[in-house]
């Protein structure tokens, strides 16, 4: 369990990025009152985390319906999560799991920011519905292992919500360089266990026997 809980939290803090979301959100509502600002961080979180757990629970069975394996998932979320990975390591953007220099010029024109872009892609990006998927999956129907992940899941995402309530105090504190080394860190946990998803994908998937 506690290597579930660990390899669930280090994934989705990775995938959800609360620390790039956070400064991302004092860049865009720097104009909008605390009371605002507090409004959308409320709601962006909880549409998120409803649309996180819905493809927790119902996205392997779509998957199944769509004739997807789960080894094919595994390799398939493996790739997708370590470009993510060298993305942060390097201090990338690919759009993966942030927006696109389009997406941010639209939401600069926005009065609310919460369901576009905060709750997605910021927080609820594709990379990060992929890892709810995969290590859903991997938990191969155990409830325990699911309602760990599933916690996990929901402690990312309250601490993102408490990151972006105080998103313009974590901005001046962290600094580009403080973000960064954040980044860095995980990025390279990210990748480790990317790597693992692919071994375990392309070993299960039968090619090697």
């Amino acid at each position: 369990m506690l290597e579930t809980a660990a390899i669930a939290f280090t994934t989705f803090f990775a995938t959800v990025a609360p620390v790039d979301s956070a400064i991302m959100f004092a860049a865009l509502t720097a104009d909008n009152s605390p009371a605002e600002r507090r409004r959308m961080a409320l709601r962006g979180v909880a549409i998120a985390t409803v649309l996180l757990l819905l493809f927790a629970f119902f996205g392997k069975p779509l998957l199944g319906h769509l004739g997807i394996s789960l080894a094919a998932l595994t390799t398939a979320g493996g790739i997708l999560l370590l470009l993510m990975g060298i993305d942060l390591v390097f201090a990338r953007n690919s759009g993966a799991m942030s927006t696109t220099r389009a997406e941010s010029r639209e939401a600069e024109d926005r009065a609310d920011i919460s369901v576009f872009p905060l709750a997605t892609p910021l927080l609820a990006g594709p990379g990060t519905m992929g890892a709810v998927i995969l290590i859903m999956a991997k938990s191969h129907g155990d409830i325990g292992r699911s309602a760990v992940v599933i916690a996990m899941l929901l402690l990312v995402m309250l601490i993102s919500l408490m990151l972006l309530l105080v998103a313009g105090k974590l901005e001046r504190l962290l600094g580009v360089t403080g973000m960064r080394v954040i980044n860095r860190v995980f990025g390279v946990l990210l990748c480790s266990l990317a790597i693992q998803f692919i071994f375990d994908g392309i070993r299960n998937s039968g090619l090697l026997v």
